[in-house]
């Protein structure tokens, strides 16, 4: 293990955190708010720790796969413990358990709250609390890697631990130049969602914060009532640009590329879109006449919360636990679908369901047809057995960690729904569940145990699981 490299990038990772908590600070300082100097002794820590660890020598600047491994989960880790501080330090969240937990909770972009009232916490705190959702969207590592050139070779290591699908691929050569194009468009969507919600009425502190809490898929809002306290505008923008987040942003550098074909006839974005139309469609027709007498509105909502729950935000216009069996019903299933590979989405993702879809029909065919050859192809291209065999481990493991963490859970003495829906929202890195965890339920009343174990959940489902669940075993620590 080349340690040396592993301490300069974490440093790197620090100081590039100390870097945006000067945003935040300078909406504290603007508003004349009570957190200013939390967020000036914050940035104080990063700093003292941060600045040695960057001049650590190290005998390579080649980083792999072991190096990579520690340096993702060493450095979400990190950055969340440090991420917390403003929280403990202006009160906001006096227990440093409970600010780790809704640090976690921002970075991972599960948007999970320990919060009963948000609306009386300063507009600093806020900010900070959903920028952490703009950071941990793309990846706070790969935002380094387009940034820093510390990293140098083998950044490509980082870029495939960190990334969010079964397979990571660069759009070129250069894995900074990937980076680079990746952040570019996402720092674009991010530009013209915070006009569109500004022109919508909303100010440009509340367009950016939703903007951040949208782009990254996770949830955090300034308003107790989250979406729900804004006009019909914005909570159709943010419909929009919720689904919009669940696409793999790849995508819309092939458009911007002119490769609108190869956009088209993607196979996971057309399963991606099918499912919402479908899911849509559905609970439209449960809820009509039952919850809501307008259909326009009926849509609207079921529109709403559809695209909060597949793409794994987590915003809500209304308390669809109170909706009908049937209706949380689908929901509950979207929590298991996520959005698509390389987006901001959490979950199982949309092409590892794709990809086992096609090996259970395969496996019907073989019945029927024993020695025939038939390969699984995504957009007419083979997929290697070793990736097929990744998507099922993956998928096993993640249905496993389900269960023992629902039946952890459930040793506080709560209902099977709550506990299940619990681990379903904070593993998917979704944020409100059903029950106990409902739209207007925190999870502030769980033990620590619970709260710790939600956090490793949150970090599970960001990191793919296998990301942090090598680092528990003893074999990976063994010098080779």
């Amino acid at each position: 293990m080349n340690y040396g490299i592993v301490l300069k990038v974490l440093g790197s990772l620090l100081l590039f955190e100390a870097g945006f908590l000067l945003f935040p600070l300078g909406i504290s300082m603007y508003y004349r708010e009570s957190d200013t100097l939390a967020f000036v002794y914050s940035i104080i820590a990063l700093l003292g720790v941060g600045v040695p660890m960057v001049k650590f020598s190290h005998s390579s600047r080649r980083i792999k796969a072991k190096e990579a491994l520690t340096i993702v989960v060493g450095g979400w880790v990190l950055v969340s413990f440090f991420g917390s501080l403003p929280f403990v330090l202006s009160g906001s969240i006096p227990s440093f358990i409970d600010a780790f937990f809704e640090t976690v909770s921002g970075l991972t972009t599960t948007g999970a709250t320990i919060i009963d009232d948000i609306e009386v916490l300063p507009r600093g705190i806020l900010f900070w609390r959903s920028l952490t959702h703009w950071l941990g969207g793309m990846g706070i590592l790969v935002l380094t890697l387009a940034i820093l050139p510390v990293i140098g070779v083998g950044g490509f290591q980082i870029f495939k631990a960190e990334s969010p699908g079964p397979v990571s691929d660069k759009l070129v050569p250069k894995m900074k130049d990937t980076a680079k194009i990746l952040y570019t468009v996402y720092l674009g969507i991010t530009i013209l969602q915070t006009v569109l919600l500004y022109v919508g009425g909303m100010s440009l502190y509340e367009a950016l914060v939703h903007t951040f809490g949208t782009l990254g898929t996770g949830g955090f809002s300034t308003r107790n009532s989250s979406i729900g306290a804004f006009n019909s505008y914005i909570q159709i923008i943010i419909a929009i640009f919720m689904i919009a987040s669940g696409i793999n942003f790849s995508l819309y550098y092939d458009l911007y590329k002119g490769r609108w074909k190869e956009v088209v006839k993607n196979s996971e974005l057309k399963l991606y879109l099918s499912i919402i139309v479908v899911a849509i469609i559905l609970i439209t027709i449960n809820l009509n006449g039952r919850i809501y007498t307008s259909l326009n509105e009926t849509f609207r909502y079921a529109l709403f919360q559809v695209s909060s729950i597949i793409t794994t935000t987590g915003y809500g216009t209304a308390d669809f636990d109170q909706w009908p069996t049937f209706s949380k019903g689908i929901l509950f299933m979207l929590m298991f679908v996520g959005g698509c590979a390389g987006s901001t989405g959490g979950s199982i993702k949309v092409i590892r369901l794709l990809v086992l879809f096609k090996l259970v029909r395969r496996e019907i065919s073989k019945i029927l047809h024993p020695r025939a050859f038939i390969p699984v192809k995504i957009n007419n291209k083979s997929i290697s057995p070793d990736v097929t065999a990744s998507v099922a481990s993956f998928f096993f493991l993640y249905m496993l960690i389900f269960v023992a963490g629902t039946l952890l859970i459930s040793l506080e003495g709560i209902g099977l729904i709550s506990a299940a829906s619990s681990v379903a929202a904070t593993l998917g890195n979704i944020g409100p569940g059903f029950e106990l965890v409902g739209p207007a339920q925190t999870y502030s009343q769980f033990s620590v145990p619970s709260k710790l174990l939600f956090s490793l959940l949150m970090l599970f489902g960001r990191l793919e699981l296998f990301t942090v669940f090598i680092l528990l075993m003893p074999t990976f620590w063994r010098d080779r």
